[in-house]
């Protein structure tokens, strides 16, 4: 195997639909010349929202076949109800990991590469998010922790407030490669590498058609903002886009170098 003193890693934001999942598995093969990345993480579970939400074992295959290692999912994690009873057999996708511990599926996922091995988990903020969960400070505390095997990690933070994903950023400063926000489908200007040497943005955004209302058509989303009628929503299909953050790493401290938005196609 040879010798290698950096890496860059790919990571993409929430995939919203038909219309971002083939988005990303037609240009991956282009992001890949021009960026190299040597792997790449992706927010799928939003995936399956042409058919509600969540994903299903079928969408997450596809996704690896096109070169997505490591898959993290969220408070839309069961959303197709059979994924349930697919996610254990399916290692390269992790549920959130402040679950309570007997849920199906992985609590994280181990990468190696080249003699490391790199953690990557995605846990749920407790502000506005409508689930039961752990605190996520302990549940990432606790799987640095419990996992000293692991010589750093990539932490997922799918969570609705800025507050709530910058103070674990602050809390995991040093101790973790990249933490990364999703969920709110808005990418944030903020990708910088903290003084502990972390990665760090608020949200990477959505891989999604952007003439939408976060990945919706327009007019159902209107509806149910200004009257109490009943509303359909569908996912909306022009203008998709790739979002996501870079981050180069020195392999030798593990600490990030740099870390930017990603957007595709660029210029957008």
């Amino acid at each position: 195997m040879t010798s290698v003193s950096s890496a860059r890693i790919l990571f993409l934001g929430d995939i919203f639909g038909k219309p971002g999942r083939r988005y990303v598995v037609e240009q991956l093969p282009l992001i890949k010349e021009k960026f190299h990345p040597h792997f790449i993480i992706a927010n799928g579970e939003n995936a399956a929202s042409d058919k509600g939400s969540g994903i299903t074992s079928k969408i997450a295959l596809e996704l690896q076949n096109a070169g997505i290692c490591a898959i993290t999912l969220g408070n839309h994690v069961w959303g197709q109800k059979e994924f349930v009873n697919e996610i254990d057999a399916l290692p390269f996708v992790c549920r959130p990991a402040n679950f309570v511990a007997s849920t199906p599926g992985a609590s994280w996922i181990d990468i190696p590469f080249h003699g490391k091995h790199i953690g990557i988990a995605c846990v749920l903020g407790r502000e506005f998010i409508k689930m039961m969960v752990g605190s996520p400070f302990e549940a990432t505390g606790t799987l640095i922790e419990q996992h000293p095997e692991i010589d750093t990690w990539i932490f997922d933070v799918h969570a609705e407030t800025t507050a709530e994903k910058v103070a674990l950023g602050w809390f995991l400063n040093g101790k973790a490669l990249a933490v990364l926000g999703t969920h709110t489908h808005i990418q944030t200007n903020d990708a910088h590498v903290l003084d502990g040497g972390t990665a760090y943005m608020t949200d990477v955004g959505m891989c999604g058609p952007f003439y939408s209302v976060i990945g919706h058509k327009i007019e159902g989303i209107l509806q149910r903002f200004q009257t109490n009628a009943p509303y359909t929503t569908e996912v909306a299909t022009e203008d998709v886009r790739l979002n996501g953050c870079l981050i180069d790493v020195d392999l030798s401290t593990l600490k990030a170098q740099s870390a930017q938005a990603f957007r595709w196609p660029e210029g957008k």
